[in-house]
């Protein structure tokens, strides 16, 4: 099992269209196959800080999102809005 989670900063005018872009496209994707968990968090002491935890049931399938057009065009929109650059963990859980 892989968790990922990315650090996002955005400019201030860009928090809202943000919080929109993910809510339209975080149904999307949820239905990549292998994602079992997605969610936003908003840092309450910086609001233009946010991170998306997700969790997925393998590397594969992780890496199978990452590369496609879908994430592609999201990626691109998403990073248009940064004030920074983004930063990004994968973690594999060991049981």
């Amino acid at each position: 099992m892989i968790k990922r989670i990315v650090q996002m900063e955005f400019e201030p005018q860009y928090v809202a269209v943000f919080q929109q872009f993910f809510e339209e496209r975080k149904m999307l994707i949820k239905e990549f196959e292998g994602c079992q968990f997605l969610e936003l968090w908003q840092d309450l002491n910086a609001p233009t800080i946010f991170f998306t935890h997700s969790i997925w049931d393998s590397e594969h399938h992780l890496n199978q999102y990452r590369f496609s057009d879908f994430f592609k065009d999201t990626w691109t929109q998403t990073k248009a809005m940064f004030a920074r650059k983004a930063q990004a963990w994968s973690v594999q859980i060991i049981e």
